[in-house]
């Protein structure tokens, strides 16, 4: 077996399929919209992003999000192993990228940088952007 120099880099992109751009180029997308409510609808969350702990903990609550985490760092890790060792870029996107999307990328992310054969770059593309009104 031939040692890589470098282990193979994870590029993590949280969106919002709401902006005009089109979603990013990816081996993987996860499209959180239908399954998972959208904290955008309590008033209480819609002014806040991902990086309040109070939208992080409402959005990691959320029935079956622990799976589809545990699942995409699984899907991340097994297409970095592969004989290739390419780059992975793995896409989560959800209606404005500032609740859900943001939230499930960066616990992705968190749960791979505990790992060394892996370097993780993450990428929060719409975090900042103005609240979509729908």
């Amino acid at each position: 077996m031939q040692h890589q120099p470098f282990p193979p880099l994870v590029k993590i992109v949280s969106f919002g399929f709401l902006h005009s751009a089109p979603p990013p180029e990816a081996h993987a997308v996860f499209d959180l919209r239908t399954h998972f409510r959208d904290p955008h609808v309590d008033p209480a969350f819609r002014q806040l992003t991902s990086v309040d702990p109070r939208v992080r903990e409402h959005v990691l609550a959320t029935p079956g999000i622990g799976a589809l985490v545990d699942a995409i760092t699984a899907a991340a890790l097994a297409m970095a192993s592969g004989p290739a060792r390419a780059d992975v870029v793995i896409a989560i996107g959800c209606a404005g990228g500032r609740h859900r999307a943001p939230t499930v990328a960066r616990e992705v992310a968190e749960r791979l940088e505990e790992r060394e054969d892996v370097d993780i770059e993450l990428d929060t593309r719409h975090l900042t952007r103005p609240v979509v009104e729908r």
